[in-house]
């Protein structure tokens, strides 16, 4: 994990568009299928349109510790997740919530579109991905396109490779129902990629 120094420049790039991001997941191999709806800005928000799409839907958190490192943890919506555990596994500061002008800052993105796909707005790999293992049991996964009013279909490999197409390797932690973490080893395939070939019914 990298905490960013606080004399980072502040000029960036402008933020990838959803058609920027589009054309980079065709142009490394990644099949991918977009709906469009109202904008939502919470799990909460969102669950009368899951019914019309299948796949693994996700909650995306942006988080810092006390120390400045800052995480994007992506999991599927209903993972249980205990941040204080995720703390002290990780070995991190005690994590919160980041702050919108931070989102922007480092992911391009508003609060309400937080998204694995804002990744391709951190070239300098500022901040960390942690995944939820379980994502790789959902086929497609759902995540928003960089805007909150679209939901963009990806398979779990093709997740994968665009992550890793930036450069990156997530680091994958198991959940149980109690929200307690458990991190998967580097390098290793999940269990349910070889099972997840075929679509959820819901």
């Amino acid at each position: 994990m990298t905490v960013p120094p606080d004399n980072a420049p502040a000029a960036r790039a402008p933020p990838a568009t959803p058609e920027e991001l589009f054309a980079r997941l065709d142009a490394i191999g990644v099949v991918h299928a977009t709906t469009r709806h109202r904008p939502v800005f919470t799990v909460a928000e969102s669950a009368d349109l899951k019914s019309t799409m299948p796949g693994g839907h996700t909650k995306n958190l942006f988080l810092k510790d006390k120390k400045g490192a800052l995480f994007l943890l992506c999991a599927v919506a209903d993972t249980a997740i205990d941040l204080n555990a995720v703390s002290r596994l990780l070995g991190a500061a005690r994590l919160s919530f980041g702050s919108a002008e931070r989102l922007m800052q480092h992911l391009g993105v508003e609060p309400g579109s937080v998204t694995l796909f804002a990744l391709i707005n951190d070239p300098r790999r500022d901040v960390t991905l942690l995944l939820d293992e379980a994502l790789f049991a959902h086929n497609p996964v759902n995540f928003h396109p960089l805007r909150n009013d679209a939901t963009t279909a990806i398979s779990p490999e093709g997740m994968l490779a665009f992550v890793r197409s930036l450069g990156r390797e997530p680091i994958r932690l198991a959940f149980d129902a109690a929200g307690q973490p458990r991190r998967i080893e580097p390098g290793r395939t999940s269990a349910h990629l070889s099972s997840s070939s075929s679509e959820d019914s819901a």
